[in-house]
């Protein structure tokens, strides 16, 4: 990840500059919003999944930004049940579109990385215990 802010903009009066921590949670938002993510994966590094976790949103988010382009890098859990190609081409599409229209940046690539897959939890009623096979 890079941590300076690169020289996006000259203007008349000074220059225009955007962190690159700017630039991951316009991933981060871009990716959540992709029907089939469970949540952000801070990867290997980052140990434990967070699902959902919209506290942080740029987790499992890397970036590099450069005077006129950047590079993204996401890792997310994938919710059972979905295609994940076709859910890493829409996360794809989605960060692509956001970072290019918010800022202007070109984005070169975004690398989609599966870090796990989320099963949806089935709460047990007190029905299941009437037909119990053994009492």
């Amino acid at each position: 990840m890079s941590t300076i802010a690169a020289d996006y903009e000259r203007t008349d009066i000074g220059t225009i500059q955007i962190a690159p921590e700017v630039i991951e949670v316009i991933a981060g938002l871009a990716t959540v919003e992709v029907e089939g993510v469970a949540g952000m994966s801070g990867g290997f590094v980052g140990g434990i999944a967070e699902l959902l976790g919209r506290k942080n949103l740029s987790k499992g988010v890397k970036v590099e930004v450069g005077q006129r382009e950047a590079a993204v890098d996401v890792s997310i859990i994938v919710e059972f049940g979905n295609r994940i190609p076709d859910v890493a081409s829409d996360i794809q599409r989605s960060v692509k579109r956001s970072i290019e229209s918010m800022t202007g940046l070109h984005v070169v690539e975004v690398n989609v990385h599966i870090h796990d897959v989320h099963f949806k939890t089935v709460e047990k009623t007190d029905d299941e215990d009437i037909y119990q096979r053994v009492k």
